[in-house]
């Protein structure tokens, strides 16, 4: 895979940090952060620029793929007519996409109240507080990064990842929140888990969170 570098990539507030050419049918736009990701993700979902057959976005990366090379210069020269809306970001929104209902019993929720600083009462008060956005998906099927939570509930990774981390386990890592979608290694903090299915191939959309959606967690009893 050639991947070459566009020196004249812009550097202004809210446009990428660098634009490459992902082999011959895609481009690589680079963020400084997953926020610019998402705004910039909504903008080209919207701008309708030819060629495009595939918007992948992650954590500072947004992959745009393309119908052949042919296609790769002048979306090129069309993102620089694309204006994303960062102001929307800080917004709440009036409704939410999903509603999760968590019970809050995670091996780790001792540990992140003691990491954060925070009650264990006010951890998951935290974390129910106010809506999360899937930034993007990655690790495995149905497995979507939120962002935009109480930034009090950033937290280290496991020194220790578990060998086996049970299906709809909610964790902790970072910036991120996260459900696991299957049993699975893993080192996220686990605060609780849920009965949601994240990933139902018998569904007509298999994925529960796709990137975009705003997600509420809701406390339930045991």
């Amino acid at each position: 895979m050639s991947v070459t570098v566009d020196a004249t990539a812009g550097l202004r507030a809210g446009r990428a940090s660098s634009i490459l050419d992902y082999g011959d049918r895609a481009l690589l736009l680079e963020f400084d952060g997953t926020a610019e990701v998402l705004a910039w993700t909504d903008a080209l979902r919207s701008a309708g620029l030819p060629g495009v057959v595939d918007i992948v976005p992650a954590a500072r990366t947004i992959l745009v793929k393309l119908d052949g090379h042919r296609y790769q210069a002048p979306t090129r020269q069309r993102l620089n007519q694309v204006q994303p809306d960062t102001s929307a970001l800080a917004e709440t929104p009036a409704s939410v996409d999903v509603v999760i209902d968590v019970t809050y019993d995670g091996e780790d929720l001792d540990e992140v109240a003691r990491l954060t600083g925070l009650s264990v009462r006010e951890v998951v008060a935290a974390h129910t507080g106010q809506p999360w956005r899937v930034g993007f998906c990655g690790f495995a099927p149905g497995f979507g990064y939120l962002v935009g939570g109480d930034e009090r509930l950033a937290v280290p990774r496991r020194a220790d990842p578990r060998i086996k981390v049970p299906v709809g386990s909610v964790g902790l890592a970072g910036e991120f929140s996260g459900i696991y979608p299957r049993e699975s290694p893993g080192g996220w903090q686990l605060i609780g888990r849920t009965s949601a299915a994240l990933w139902d191939v018998a569904r007509d959309h298999p994925a529960l969170l796709t990137p975009g959606m705003w997600v509420q967690f809701r406390e339930v009893a045991s």
